[in-house]
């Protein structure tokens, strides 16, 4: 008797810098969520699809949760805790070579409001001896805290990855495929290419920095007659020290930034790219609603 194909909606939430992005990216093979180093790199939730020949699963990546500080932390929070409406399976991502804390507590509360089945993910597993892991698992899973499954995983190095799955499709209902098997995410290019400019100046800049800087596409145009498309974007910035940081000493900084985008793009788009940037300062836009509109955040 043949299978019934399954497919599916799965959320997956945690606290900033936890592995969401890098689990998403290494389950996919492709560069989708963007990832660094520093917290509270994800700002939207971003739908992305993997596929085979028995299911279809669509991850949803979210921003992390934290307490807000600003008009664009409200926007993550309120998009992290939305995207746990109408799911078929909810993970819950801790970093498990970090301290657990009043926010990770948060985060299982807030997981413990939801109908759909929750799978409790302990990510980097790498990092810590197994005693650490046992610790760990007992302190977050108590009486009050039900889950459906504990899966120990690290998303680095892929360890564990088949397991996750296999319980994941475990929840899964029959389903249609939503998307073709050559589409990995629904987000747009230019978005995806606006990512990878972040991205980098996470990458290169320090401290605030990167947090205050936004992407805006401007111009996106293949040219004619020949394999190359021509991108204008302008990093914006809450201050002109920032723009002067990321600028950089005779352009310098601007310039590596645009020379790592450059190479990732090409490699997103498959053809050659003239990328030109430009930065602006738009004084506090975080918390500036019009503002975050303008750039994508889309309020509500």
């Amino acid at each position: 008797m043949d299978k019934k194909f399954k497919s599916g909606f799965v959320t997956i939430i945690g606290r900033p810098n936890v592995g969401k992005s890098t689990l998403i990216n290494r389950l996919l093979g492709e560069r989708v969520s963007i990832i660094s180093s520093k917290p509270q790199t994800t700002r939207n939730s971003i739908r992305c699809i993997y596929t085979n020949d028995e299911y279809q699963i669509v991850f949803i990546d979210t921003p992390g949760i934290h307490k807000p500080r600003h008009a664009l932390g409200e926007y993550m929070v309120k998009t992290a805790t939305e995207s746990l409406k109408g799911v078929d399976v909810v993970i819950v991502m801790f970093d498990c070579s970090a301290e657990i804390g009043p926010g990770d507590m948060h985060i299982i509360e807030v997981a413990g409001k939801v109908d759909s089945p929750v799978i409790l993910v302990l990510n980097k597993i790498d990092r810590i001896a197994k005693s650490r892991l046992e610790q760990v698992a007992a302190s977050l899973v108590t009486h009050e805290n039900h889950f459906d499954a504990i899966i120990p995983i690290s998303a680095s190095t892929g360890e564990n990855l088949d397991e996750l799955l296999k319980e994941i499709v475990k929840h899964l209902p029959e389903g249609p495929k939503y998307f073709t098997e050559d589409i990995y995410t629904d987000m747009p290019e230019k978005f995806i290419v606006s990512e990878i400019i972040r991205e980098k100046i996470l990458e290169l800049t320090e401290e605030e920095v990167p947090h205050g800087t936004a992407v805006d596409i401007t111009s996106m145009k293949e040219r004619e007659n020949k394999d190359l498309i021509d991108i204008e974007a302008t990093i914006f910035c809450e201050k002109d020290s920032h723009k002067g940081m990321i600028i950089g000493k005779q352009g310098k900084m601007l310039k590596e930034i645009g020379t790592r985008a450059r190479v990732d793009i090409e490699s997103l788009l498959d053809c050659k790219i003239n990328l030109q940037l430009w930065v602006k300062v738009k004084n506090d836009w975080r918390d500036n609603k019009g503002a975050l509109k303008n750039f994508g955040y889309k309020w509500e």
